[in-house]
This record gives structure tokens, C-alpha cells and sequence, in this order.
């Protein structure tokens, strides 16, 4: 089940809501634990079992941390950590790197493994942080261990944010999951960030999507240097406003639950370098991996050169989270490169530049990564950068990239309006000038609703591009 399906808007949630209100407090969770393994269900129902089992293992296992820590047990305490930081990792690492590993081996010993594709589980990447996050914080004494397993199976399972994001950390609500309150301006607030996440998926992603579609679909003597560009230019918009619209979507549904998500994008097509991108950018995985990964290794308050250890482990986890391919591990390292040569050979050049060269430079180096990211494998990836520098390509412009910048660029130019948050804050601050003007924003909401409702009629499936992580 999708968010940006007519099942889901006009018959799921609105079910859900209506029970959620209905039931008194103590219930309201279990209302939202069934509803989301019912939503995860209806996608993989095989592997409800795997969130189920992920859910009372991490909670016994919590448990049993506390417990020993109480007894004095000190290797114990360290013993049932470990186990369940292996375990959760062994899960992941079976279901998303298995046929990775087994491939590269067949690439090298002489004989054959079989090997078996398993369908990835919806999720899992994202839900496993969440359980890493909870066990890692309770044996750091960051939390409380949580003892009642409908508000823990709640944390893992909430379906707002179960399947692609943002991560959420147990810390962020750990209090919201016994105590939370539902207004009305809060569910307006909700209603508003899932109506702008809906509209970015169903108006801007998707429709920008089919150019890159398209281009991607031709043959690489068809391609020429403007056609890699626009391919690669509607991609980089098709992955932001699918990604942060799946956010804002999340971000909206956990307000109607009296849940406080932190934002998972800030405009990162705005940024002047790669490391104001990756602040603006995927919000949510930076925090995890800068708490629990980068600073246990050091951060940044040791030597040189474990400075530099620290980066390349973190941007290469970064990108096999991603995916288990090689295009990925070096997406990853491309951007660990990048963060490096700012950081130590570049920044202080970058920062006396013009802000547009700045800007120009940060684009051009984030397209660039995009490609390591669409492509099927490295090869492709470096022939279709090959093909934007003119290399292999059918020359610098023919006529298929004319045709298509004829019939995208005017959603071009409004996917770069909506890029930027001045288009926002102007219409904000237009709304609040005046309570009269309510019905204004009410209008361009409803908008949202009926254009977005009414592409989703029509629609085929079209599924988030970060459900495959």
C-alpha cells in the first residue's frame, strides 16, 4: 500500500482517523499498531512475520539490557547488546546483500553458488535503524527501556513512517508514544504537509519522472549531450519531490496522530557545497549515521588522518545502505571524496567565490552523483556520464532532446520554483497577513487535493523510489 493511492486516501486513512478518534486514550495506540501492520500486510504479507519478530525481539531484548544492568551484570548488559545489534544486522544484511555477496563470489571462485533472488522486504532498511537506534540508546542509558510492547511494536511498525522515512529515533518520541495531544490546528497542520507531500509525489515526481523514463529507455548511440542532461536533470528532480514528498506526507500523517517527526529535507538544491547538501539533504539518515557511527568513532576531534578513516567509513555505509551494488559503495565514496577535498583542500576557496559559481558547482557535482545512482550498474553509469561530456554521444543536440526540453521545460521551471523556499515563505507570509486570506490557502490546498486525486484515478502503480531501500 502506497500513501499516493486512491485506496490509501479515500478508504484507509480516513478509516483509520475515524477510529483513532474514536477510541479512548489507552487504546489509541493499539488502534495504530494494527492499522499499521494491516498497512505492511497488504504489501508483504510474508514478511509481517519479520516485523513481528523484529518487534519482540528488540523489546525482550531492551528488557533484558536493563535488566542486567540493574543486577550489575555488566557483561551481560554488553553480552545482549552486541546480540542484538549482530542479529538486526544479520537480518538486514541476508534480505538486501545476500545475493550481492553471492554474485561477486561467482565472479570469483570456481565454482558456482546458487543463488536465489529473495524479494527485498519493504522497509527493512529504515525500520532496522529504528530498532538499532532504541537498543543502542538504552544501553548508552540515553532512554528509559520501554516495557509496554504496544507502545514499542507502535515505535517500529507506525505506518506514517514505516516505509521509507524519516528515520526516527526512539529519543525523538519516546515521551509522544505515553503522551501526545491531537488539536485541531494540529491536524490542520497535518492535513497541510500531507496535501504538499501529495501534490510533489503525484503532479511534480511523477510527471517529471516520465522524461527521465523516457530517456533512460533509449539506446546510448540515440542519446545525445542535451538529452543526457535533461535525463539526468529530470531525475534529480523526480528523486527530490518523490523522496520529500513521501516525507512531508509522513511528517503530516504523524501530525494527525499527535506525533512530532523531524523534517527530512530543507531545500537541498539550494546548497553552495556538498556539505550544506547533505545537511539539507535526507535529514534524517545524516543524524543516525553522525550519532551512531561518526561520533562513536571519533567525529571530528581526532588526528588527521582518523578524521579522514572516520568520513570514508561513515560515506561508504552511507551508500551500501543505499543499495547492495557497486554503483552504490562508490556513490557513497564519491561523496566521502567530495566532503574531504571541502573540508581540507577547497572550502576556504569555495567560500570566496560568487554564490552562483558556488551553487553552479554544488549541481553539477550532486547530477553527477545521481547518475552512480540511477544506473543499473557502474558501467552504465560511467557511459552515461561519458555521454553528458559528449563522449559515445549522437552529437551535442539532436532532435529527440529538442522534443523532449520543448514538452518538459515549462514544468522544468516550475520544478525549480518549488526547489526553492522562497515560493513558500512568500505564500506564508501572504496567508499571514490577513485571516481573511484562510480561504485562499484552503483553495490552493483543495487544488492539490482534486488535480493529485484526480491524476491517481488514471494512475497506474507508482510506487516511492526510496521504497526499494
Amino acid at each position: 500500500m502506497i500513501f499516493s493511492s486512491v485506496f490509501f486516501v479515500f478508504l484507509f486513512l480516513p478509516i483509520v482517523l475515524l477510529a483513532y478518534f474514536i477510541v479512548p486514550g489507552k487504546l489509541k495506540n493499539v488502534v495504530i499498531l494494527i492499522s499499521s501492520l494491516i498497512f505492511y500486510a497488504w504489501g508483504e504479507p510474508v514478511y509481517i512475520v519479520l516485523m513481528i519478530f523484529s518487534i519482540v525481539y528488540n523489546y525482550i531484548a531492551g528488557i533484558e539490557i536493563d535488566y542486567h544492568r540493574e543486577e550489575g551484570r555488566d557483561g551481560r548488559v554488553k553480552f545482549v547488546f552486541l546480540m542484538s545489534v549482530v542479529v538486526n544486522l544479520l537480518i538486514l544484511g541476508f534480505f538486501k546483500y545476500y545475493g550481492f555477496v553471492i554474485d561477486n563470489l561467482n565472479h570469483i571462485l570456481p565454482i558456482e553458488i546458487p543463488n536465489r533472488a529473495l524479494a527485498l522486504p519493504i522497509g527493512i532498511s529504515f525500520y532496522t535503524f529504528q530498532t538499532l537506534s532504541y537498543v543502542i540508546d538504552v544501553y548508552w542509558g540515553n532512554v528509559k527501556v520501554q516495557k509496554n510492547l504496544i507502545y514499542f511494536g507502535t515505535y517500529i511498525s507506525m505506518f506514517p513512517q514505516l516505509i521509507a522515512g524519516p528515520i526516527v529515533r526512539y529519543a525523538d518520541v519516546e515521551e509522544q508514544l505515553s503522551d501526545r495531544r491531537v488539536s485541531l490546528a494540529k491536524i490542520g497542520s497535518g492535513a497541510a504537509w500531507f496535501l504538499r507531500g501529495l501534490g510533489k509525489k503525484v503532479l511534480l515526481a511523477n510527471n517529471i519522472g516520465m522524461a527521465y523514463d523516457a530517456i533512460a529507455a533509449l539506446p546510448g548511440d540515440e542519446v545525445s549531450v542535451l538529452a543526457a542532461w535533461i535525463g539526468c536533470a529530470a531525475y534529480t528532480f523526480q528523486i527530490y519531490f518523490d523522496f520529500s514528498g513521501y516525507s512531508d506526507m509522513a511528517i503530516g500523517l504523524g501530525r494527525m496522530f499527535g506525533f512530532d517527526f523531524m523534517k527530512n529535507f530543507d531545500y537541498p538544491y539550494t546548497s553552495t557545497s556538498i556539505t550544506e547538501f547533505w545537511r539539507r539533504w535526507h535529514i534524517s539518515l545524516g543524524s543516525w549515521f553522525r550519532e551512531y557511527v561518526y561520533i562513536p568513532l571519533g567525529g571530528n576531534r581526532v588526528s588527521t588522518p582518523k578524521h579522514i578513516r572516520n568520513l570514508f567509513v561513515v560515506w561508504m555505509l552511507t551508500g551500501l545502505w543505499h543499495g547492495a551494488a557497486w554503483n552504490f559503495i562508490f556513490w557513497g565514496i564519491y561523496y566521502g571524496v567530495l566532503l574531504m577535498v571541502e573540508k581540507y583542500l577547497f572550502m576556504d576557496i569555495l567560500e570566496r567565490l560568487p554564490r552562483i559559481i558556488r551553487h553552479i558547482y554544488t549541481m553539477l557535482l550532486v547530477m553527477i552523483g545521481w547518475v552512480f545512482f540511477f544506473s543499473p550498474s557502474m558501467g552504465s553509469a560511467v557511459a552515461y556520464i561519458g555521454r553528458m561530456f559528449g563522449i559515445g554521444a549522437a552529437g551535442l543536440v539532436n532532435p529527440t532532446a529538442v522534443y523532449y526540453l520543448y514538452n518538459y521545460i515549462l514544468l522544468f521551471l516550475v520544478l525549480i520554483i518549488c526547489s526553492v523556499p522562497y515560493t513558500y515563505k512568500k505564500f506564508s507570509g501572504f496567508m499571514q497577513r490577513r485571516r481573511s486570506r484562510l480561504g485562499v490557502a484552503i483553495a490552493a490546498y483543495v487544488a492539490i487535493f482534486v488535480l493529485s486525486a484526480a491524476y491517481l484515478v488514471n494512475a497506474t502503480y507508482n510506487p516511492f523510489l526510496y521504497f526499494r531501500f
